[in-house]
Formats: C-alpha cells, sequence, structure tokens
C-alpha cells in the first residue's frame, strides 16, 4: 500500500464519502491521462488514528467520522475489470472502496455495426470523431453510500467533474458486491 491521500480542507463541508470520494479523484487527477484502473481502500479517520499513531499528524485536521483513502498498489492490469472485482474481498476495517477508471463514451448511434472482434470494436470507437474520454471515480461503503465522480479530458478542471449517485450503476454494485462478507 502507499501513503493514504490526505484529506483537502476545501472538502471539509461535504458528506465525509463525498469529500473522500473528491480527494481521491483529484490525487488520480494530478498524474494526468491514460492510466490504469486504480482501487482505494476507504478507512474511517478515527480507526486510522487508532491503529497508526503515528499518523496523528497527517490527520490532525481530518474529521474523525471522515474517510482516508489508501491507494492499493499492484493491482493487476486486465482488459476484463468485472472479473477482477469479482476477486476482490476486503477486511472488515475497511469501510469503503474506491475505483478510478477511464472510459470512452461514443453517441449510441457510434455501437450500431460494430465489427465482433472485441479488440476490432475497441479500435472503432476509440476512433470514433465523437468520442470523448472520460474517468469514473467511483466510491461505495458497507453501509450502503455511493457516490460517482466523472471527469472529461475536454473539460480537465477540478471544477468542471460532475458529481452524482447514478452515474456508473453497474460500478457501484460491482465495488459493492467486493464488501460483502
Amino acid at each position: 500500500m502507499s501513503s493514504p491521500n490526505q484529506p483537502d480542507r476545501t472538502s471539509a463541508a461535504l458528506h465525509p464519502l463525498t469529500a473522500a470520494a473528491a480527494d481521491t479523484e483529484r490525487h488520480v487527477a494530478r498524474a494526468g491521462w491514460d492510466q490504469p484502473p486504480r482501487m482505494f481502500a476507504l478507512v474511517r479517520n478515527a480507526l486510522l488514528l487508532e491503529r497508526e499513531p503515528s499518523m496523528a499528524e497527517q490527520l490532525r485536521e481530518a474529521e474523525p467520522a471522515g474517510y482516508t483513502a489508501v491507494e492499493q498498489d499492484g493491482l493487476p492490469r486486465t482488459t476484463d475489470l468485472e472479473s477482477l472485482l469479482a476477486r476482490v474481498g476486503w477486511p472488515e476495517e475497511v469501510a469503503g472502496v474506491a475505483l478510478a477508471v477511464e472510459r470512452i463514451v461514443v453517441p449510441p448511434d457510434a455501437e450500431r455495426d460494430l465489427p465482433r472482434s472485441r479488440d476490432e470494436a475497441t479500435e472503432q470507437l476509440a476512433a470514433h470523431p465523437d468520442r470523448k474520454d472520460v474517468r469514473l471515480l467511483v466510491a461505495v461503503t458497507r453501509d450502503g453510500g455511493s457516490v460517482c465522480l466523472l471527469r472529461q479530458r475536454d473539460h480537465d478542471d477540478d471544477d468542471a467533474v460532475a458529481v452524482g449517485q447514478d452515474i456508473a450503476p453497474g460500478l457501484v454494485h460491482a465495488l459493492r458486491v467486493t464488501l460483502e462478507d
């Protein structure tokens, strides 16, 4: 695991999950585009302070009920994210999980008459003149909370990130399953 992402004071007024997701999305965005999927364990700040007293200074201004995102290094590279998520599980100390993934969005008519080969279809969609590159960050908690953030490459600004609960329902569900006992 790498170092936790530190809470951003500008997010303090947000719901704890939304604040953690926004901080994590900004952390991912700082690394630019064309990244592989990145996964984060969400740990309650109070628990992190209890288990890691050496982090007291880093978490000095963090809300105890808030979350710290801890990146999970070594996520296998795969084109089948759903299969990967089906094999992930978390210890009960992990209160939630966040996943950042980049996707291509095309108009609905672009998906007509696609080649049968997955690779050929992907190439055709990637070459579409109206394609949009987006990054999704989906965060869920054991208690049923969820939030999705969407950043477009064309509007790559922290103030232009869309926030909602139903932007990526399939990913919300897949991440919730990783938290089940």
